[in-house]
């Protein structure tokens, strides 16, 4: 009988479980759980048989090892540095691993004795990394198979607020990790615009943020995201003159977040003086107040008088603190997962523009559509391995037709599905 562990149960992981669970009881596989909170997982599986709830402290070897040894195929749901305690274990002990993380060094590292192995490591699983790669690729497949010579990318993603969640001036609320979200642009970005490589560090990022129109929303600012180039050969769009991969936020967002890092309130190395208030602790902050962002900053509670929570080392606990606090989603709030493909491209003489936009809206502050969209991508392709639908070895991320194909017609069962329309730019003049 076939086993699948998850390890993580956090706010992205409650659509997986439920997932994991029916398709176990179809399949007839066992399903365990894994987390540091034990309650949590027996909350999220509400005492299914097919179930089992496992207490883990996943940088303790000796759990991490039995509890691998006992499963079939291994899903990593920890914080991404965490990954590669599991990938070790999974390598010894000849287990199939799947992460919604970017793939790292670390794992790459490991890639001759994975396929020694025969084993599969499929990363970057998720929604962004992860659904955004599988539906461009099948845009690509359509395009390159008429002839299509592709010109510019544009890759847009976002977990925002529903409209009808949408309660506070940031129009943002939390619906994953709320470390990832203090953290966010830490690395800057570098991406091709027009043939020209641009660079934006951390400063910049946040400035003067571009926007884009979604039918059903409106306006959209957007900001690069980490490093697109790296993109370019995998996605073989060597001749693309523009190719960027962004992340989604309402335009108001990056106004506020821009004067957040500029005073250094991310920092995740100084320690703070615990004695202080929110007042003193963000007095940096005060050049870059404008009558944009006042509203914001003091929503956010960075001019209180309260001192500083206890457990606070640095700024970015502070933060946290205070993210977690402001921008916590109620319990009947809805999220909503935005995706949008630009292309142009070439073909017969003709400019043409592709534009595939996703929207998925949660059910509740449980079932959102971050933890939809992040876990079904996995568990789906956990069910594909298990029943020999794909049959890939070594370390790879969803670039594949066997995996993306069926993958990503399972989504579209499960209401995750792209709407797309083309449309003529111009016509190029013969050479």
């Amino acid at each position: 009988m076939n086993t699948v562990l998850l390890i993580g149960a956090g706010k992205s992981a409650t659509v997986l479980i439920d997932y994991l669970i029916a398709e176990a009881q179809n399949n007839t596989w066992k399903v365990m759980i894994a987390d540091a909170n034990q309650q949590q997982v027996l909350a999220k599986t509400n005492n299914s048989p097919f179930a089992e709830a496992c207490a883990l402290d996943v940088t303790n070897d000796d759990e991490r090892a039995a509890l691998i040894q006992r499963a079939s195929l291994v899903i990593s749901m920890m914080p991404p540095a965490l990954h590669f305690l599991v990938a070790k274990d999974c390598v010894q002990f000849g287990k199939h691993l799947l992460t919604a993380s970017y793939l790292d060094e670390q794992i790459k590292g490991l890639e001759a004795a994975i396929t020694a192995k025969q084993l599969l490591f499929l990363c970057e699983m998720g929604l962004d990394p992860g659904i955004d790669h599988m539906s461009a690729m099948l845009l690509f497949d359509k395009i390159k198979a008429e002839a299509g010579k592709i010109t510019s990318f544009k890759s847009h993603c976002g977990g925002l607020i529903a409209p009808e969640s949408d309660t506070n001036p940031w129009h943002y609320k939390i619906s994953w990790n709320p470390r990832n979200v203090v953290l966010a642009g830490k690395a800057g970005a570098v991406y091709l615009q027009n043939s020209q490589q641009v660079k934006k560090d951390y400063q910049q990022l946040f400035a003067d943020c571009a926007e884009v129109e979604f039918a059903e929303i409106g306006k959209l600012a957007y900001y690069p995201n980490r490093d697109s180039l790296s993109y370019i050969p995998i996605y073989q769009l060597e001749d693309a003159a523009t190719f960027i991969r962004t992340t989604l936020r309402y335009p108001a967002f990056c106004n506020g977040w821009q004067a957040v890092v500029a005073a250094n309130l991310t920092d995740e190395t100084t320690p703070v003086d615990s004695s202080q208030s929110f007042k003193q602790w963000s007095a940096a902050i005060s050049p870059y107040i404008t009558d944009a962002n006042r509203q914001q900053l003091t929503y956010l509670g960075l001019f209180e008088d309260a001192a500083l929570p206890p457990h606070a080392k640095t700024s970015a606990d502070v933060l946290q603190y205070l993210l977690e606090t402001k921008w916590i989603m109620e319990p009947a709030d809805k999220d909503m997962i935005v995706m949008l493909h630009e292309i142009e491209y070439q073909q017969n003489n003709q400019l043409y523009k592709t534009v595939s936009s996703l929207l998925v809206k949660g059910d509740n502050s449980l079932r959102t559509a971050m933890a939809k969209t992040v876990g079904l991508p996995l568990g789906i392709a956990a069910k594909l391995i298990l029943n020999g639908t794909i049959q890939l070895t070594g370390v790879h991320i969803p670039i594949q037709q066997q995996v993306y194909r069926p993958v990503l017609a399972e989504l579209e069962k499960q209401g995750i599905l792209f709407k797309e329309e083309t449309t003529t730019i111009t016509t190029l003049q013969q050479s």
